[in-house]
């Protein structure tokens, strides 16, 4: 009986002890870096345009992450993903705090779909419909906002 006390009693100080050993981890706030500038011509207007601010993602760490972790994104800022080839793509928005619109884009920068108020956190796949070799992600909402439509054009400068 002594026995099965004593290593009651040491049993219960090993777990108190590991209780006090968690590490708290906290999450690096990330912040916009305007990296480039990007127009969006409308097909139906020569004189209408929209000018945003972008951060280029072009690696395949910085399209793997993508806006995730993001709190907030201001109205004239998006990012603009960089693929090397032109083919379907599809998106989800794990980790992504914000709901999205994308813009997916061909080779040719021309909109070729869309997929609007993307929800936050969700899994679901987010397909382009058609062959991309560019994907804007703007705060949802926008794409009726800024009344685009498939045809409409791009075109951007990276500093």
């Amino acid at each position: 009986m002594r026995y099965i006390v004593l290593l009651s009693c040491y049993f219960i100080i090993c777990l108190s002890a590991c209780k006090d050993n968690k590490k708290v981890i906290t999450q690096t706030e990330v912040t916009f870096k305007k990296e480039g500038e990007l127009t969006i011509h409308k097909i139906k207007s020569d004189s209408t345009k929209v000018v945003i601010d972008i951060e280029i993602a072009d690696t395949p760490f910085e399209i793997q992450t993508g806006l995730m972790y993001r709190s907030e994104m201001k109205v004239n800022h998006g990012m603009l993903f960089v693929f090397e080839d032109e083919s379907p793509r599809s998106f989800y928005m794990k980790n992504t705090k914000i709901p999205l619109d994308l813009i997916f884009i061909n080779a040719k920068k021309t909109i070729v779909s869309f997929q609007k108020n993307a929800k936050p956190f969700d899994e679901s796949s987010l397909p382009s419909n058609a062959p991309a070799k560019y994907v804007l992600e703007v705060n949802a909402g926008m794409v009726d906002t800024w009344r685009l439509l498939v045809g409409d054009s791009i075109d951007f400068t990276k500093f």
